[in-house]
């Protein structure tokens, strides 16, 4: 008789943690968070630099002289090939990354060339940023994370193929956490997301690498809120009612984003005579003509959450923002090249949420001072109807806007959003995305044996 099976859970995990040595394990989640958060800080140090250089170029520039337009071709020309030949180098870099790693997590995939991963990951992102796409860092932070665990193992010899989902799943919340300075939402990633079973080893791994994360990207490298809002106030008790409608508009238009995303990117798969090339030049392309015909939604020169936060706007044209932020995210995603969905998902749910405030504006329902506050609901929302983690999306919305006073509030929404979403029988974008990972490695086997 196995007696050990009839010790309560967390005598067990303390036994597993005496084992391992706790030592150990705190100097391994101590290097991962550290070193994780380092390569996310100085990614988001380059990114920002890359970014002011480049718009204060195109302040500077007539940016319809001849010169301007081949200058700008030439460079998205340049970074879409470069992005393109390194998602050849290592198809594993393709999109945000969190479907490969969950997937070996749960040992369905092989493990990575963590090295190679790394810098691929890094490179190729911030080429897509660069360029303008309408992409994400917190996905490519959470692959570059988990890739930084895994080479930590390696480094302290930790050869126990057992331990690889530890060393994974602790990079990828460090990674999470230096990408948006919000470690809780980390926490919550790990065993909500992931799936990763809750024991006191694990717990503790997660805990400590994403507070060391954290504290290297707000004191290292000095990285404040993501979301600096002056102010969040409360919804008062006689507009409680607010937060229903806010959740269910963001639960439909998750659900339509999940399908046209998904659905966008299986009809690109099934283009089997489309060059690869073309496919990932194709966003780089789209993003020099939005330059010229729709600046507001390219990324980082766009608009952004914050520019929605002051003054009411006309919601036949936040909806028109609206539509199109998602249709390019879309495209960008669809072509394979390496970057994430959360930012614009967040910037779109910011989006969503000014479209709900407009009216409520309009008709005096709400103060002007609390439009911030719908601005943060719908994130919190469409990133709860999309991903389908209500604890997650909430806890990452409040962290990243330091909006620790309407919390309840973000929570409720984000219940709201997830559970009617899931009642429209969309199923959440992992999900969707980890089978076509494994679908498509099934094609390749198949095909590399016939």
């Amino acid at each position: 008789m196995n007696f050990h099976s009839f010790l309560p859970p967390l005598l067990r995990d303390a036994q597993a943690l005496g084992r391992l040595g706790t030592g150990r394990l705190l100097a391994e989640a101590l290097t991962t968070g550290a070193v994780a958060g380092g390569v996310i800080g100085a990614f988001r140090l380059l990114y920002d630099i890359l970014l002011d250089s480049s718009a204060a170029a195109l302040r500077s520039a007539d940016m319809f002289s001849a010169g301007a337009v081949a200058g700008i071709a030439g460079v998205l020309l340049v970074l879409g090939l470069l992005a393109h030949a390194l998602l050849r180098h290592e198809p594993l870099i393709s999109g945000s990354g969190i479907p490969q790693v969950e997937l070996m997590v749960l040992g369905r995939l092989p493990a990575m060339r963590w090295a190679r991963v790394l810098w691929c990951k890094f490179v190729a992102t911030l080429a897509a940023l660069w360029a303008g796409l309408s992409v994400g860092r917190e996905g490519p932070s959470i692959q570059m994370g988990a890739a930084v665990g895994m080479g930590v193992g390696r480094v302290f010899h930790d050869a126990d193929e057992t331990n690889l989902p530890r060393h994974l799943v602790g990079g990828a919340v460090a990674g999470l956490t230096a990408a948006f300075g919000a470690p809780l939402a980390g926490l919550c990633f790990a065993f909500e997301e992931m799936r990763a079973p809750l024991t006191l080893p694990l717990l503790l791994f997660v805990a400590v690498a994403a507070g060391t994360a954290w504290l290297v990207v707000s004191f290292c490298f000095g990285f404040g809120l993501v979301f600096p809002f002056a102010a969040v106030p409360w919804l008062d008790w006689r507009q409680a009612w607010i937060v229903v409608p806010v959740g269910l508009f963001s639960a439909v238009l998750g659900a339509g984003y999940n399908r046209a995303l998904m659905g966008l990117t299986l009809w690109e798969d099934s283009l089997r005579r489309l060059p690869p090339v073309v496919r990932s030049l194709f966003p780089f392309l789209l993003s020099g003509v939005l330059l010229y015909a729709f600046p507001a939604i390219v990324g980082g020169i766009g608009l952004g959450v914050m520019d929605f936060q002051d003054g009411l706007r006309p919601l036949g044209l936040l909806a028109l923002l609206l539509l199109a932020k998602i249709a390019f995210s879309c495209l960008c995603f669809a072509s394979g090249i390496s970057g994430g969905l959360l930012m614009p998902m967040l910037a779109a749910g910011g989006m969503a949420g000014a479209c709900c405030a407009s009216p409520l504006l309009a008709w005096g329902l709400i103060a002007p001072d609390q439009l911030p506050t719908l601005l943060v609901l719908g994130m919190a929302g469409l990133f709860a109807a999309t991903v389908r983690a209500p604890l997650t999306g909430a806890a990452l919305v409040v962290e990243m806007a330091g909006c620790h006073a309407v919390a309840p509030l973000v929570v409720l929404t984000s219940y709201i959003a997830a559970l009617t979403a899931s009642r429209l029988g969309v199923e959440p974008v992992y999900d969707s995305l980890r089978r076509r990972v494994l679908e498509r490695r099934q094609s390749a086997q198949a095909g590399a044996k016939s």
